[in-house]
């Protein structure tokens, strides 16, 4: 592991909140000197109650926390330093994700001040969000604090340690299926942990300009294609969907409320190396190497499913210029005094591909035949199509998506074989 290491030992539960406690033999002295009756006997009791309880020793088990280490401050404190004076500070959330990481390293190499926050949920492997700290964010001099969202003394101490002029909130729930088997999980992150930091952030002086993911998912059963950010979101087809939407409306509530500057991006099914193992590529990648049967999915009536993959190249662009081209907070202190920037934005590359192309394209860069199964689209929450209209990314945001799928899976192959050892054995 990074000497940097971000778990917060010696944090207290309540930062921020520490006073020197008086010595044991202050509060027995007063004791003594106001119960003078009391027998000799009782005295003696009480006296050794006191001196066992304040002079004890912690468990070895839970060692008490204290705030008289401060090294991961000066690390928070180093790490947000920018380049220049005018340069953005900013708080990555969920930087040990996929996302994150990317966006996280990027704003790092160009200057920003960078800091990363995230509690290294176990959804998946935890040893991949290690590796992309170990290996991306360490590397770039990106640290990060692992701790949760939902945790607002957490949040208010970073904010007193520094004067954060972006927060980039990519932490959440992710996945569609997994809604099935926990859905209290994506309440608890993608709406109680982001009015969390909405609470935290609009409260602070000056206030942070907020870009924040939402997702594609919100269109739902949409039916009009591309999907546009004027068209009907209000029939989600699954729980993650339905909690990223109540993100956009909780978002424009604090907008409209406290003068917050929020603008909230929707991605469109992002691929490449370091990506997350529940998406389709990268477990399609795994089971064609190991021989093993992979299921496509086709809608009802052999409708083909596709999806608007979109490289993490090209939406880590777009992030980077949602936070140059946002405009300031206008509030201060929870307080609002002016109208606030809010945008809803297409992050997509424009061009769905189904399917069936998705596994030619990995069979050909793997020399692997896969090992192919049809079945219909189960009820759990997946839209069979996506398509992204970007006319207004491109004008708000200057962004032109440049790498076609080919192109992306060809660099994710590469890695995903250097990362995990595979080697190709061809069966055509």
């Amino acid at each position: 592991m990074s000497p940097l290491n971000p778990i917060l030992d010696n944090i207290p539960t309540t930062p921020g909140k520490f006073k020197p406690e008086k010595s044991p033999l202050h509060f027995l002295h007063h004791r003594l000197r106001v119960h003078t009756t009391l027998p000799k006997l009782t005295l003696v009791f009480l006296a050794f109650i006191f001196l066992f309880f304040f002079l004890s020793p912690p468990s070895p088990t839970a060692p008490r926390r204290t705030l008289r280490s401060t090294s991961w401050e000066n690390h928070v404190k180093s790490s947000a330093k920018p380049r220049s004076r005018a340069a953005p500070i900013v708080l990555v959330t969920g930087a040990a994700g996929f996302v994150g990481s990317h966006a996280a390293v990027a704003l790092k190499r160009r200057g920003n001040g960078v800091v990363g926050l995230d509690n290294f949920n176990p959804y998946y492997d935890v040893s991949l969000k290690k590796a992309r700290k170990l290996q991306l964010l360490d590397r770039a001099g990106v640290f990060i604090v692992e701790g949760d969202i939902n945790d607002a003394v957490l949040l208010r101490k970073l904010f007193s340690l520094v004067k954060f002029s972006h927060v980039l909130h990519l932490a959440a729930q992710a996945g569609v299926r997994y809604a099935m088997v926990n859905p209290s999980s994506y309440v608890e992150s993608n709406v109680d942990g982001f009015v969390n930091l909405l609470e935290v952030a609009k409260s602070v002086n000056p206030q942070p300009v907020i870009v924040w993911a939402s997702s594609s998912s919100v269109y739902g059963l949409n039916s009009k294609v591309p999907f546009s950010e004027k068209d009907r979101t209000d029939q989600p087809a699954s729980l993650y969907a339905a909690t990223k939407k109540a993100g956009e409306e909780i978002a424009h509530s604090y907008n409209h409320i406290y003068g917050l500057s929020i603008t909230g991006l929707r991605f469109f099914t992002v691929y490449g190396p370091w990506g997350r193992p529940d998406m389709a590529y990268f477990f399609f990648t795994r089971d064609i190497l190991k021989r093993r049967p992979i299921s496509i999915y086709e809608g009802a009536g052999h409708v083909t499913v596709a999806r608007d993959f979109t490289y993490i190249d090209d939406i880590v662009k777009g992030c980077l210029a949602a936070i140059d081209t946002a405009k300031k907070s206008t509030g201060s202190g929870g307080k609002k005094k002016g109208e606030a920037q809010f945008r809803i934005i297409n992050l997509g590359n424009t061009s769905p591909v189904s399917v069936n192309k998705l596994v030619s394209i990995l069979e050909k860069l793997l020399k692997v035949k896969a090992k192919k199964k049809v079945v219909l689209m189960p009820r759990n929450g997946d839209v069979p199509f996506t398509h992204a209209n970007v006319t207004l990314a491109r004008k708000e945001l200057g962004y032109m998506p440049s790498t076609d799928l080919e192109t992306g899976l060809g660099k994710f192959v590469k890695w995903y074989l250097e990362f995990y050892g595979g080697k190709k054995k061809s069966s055509w």
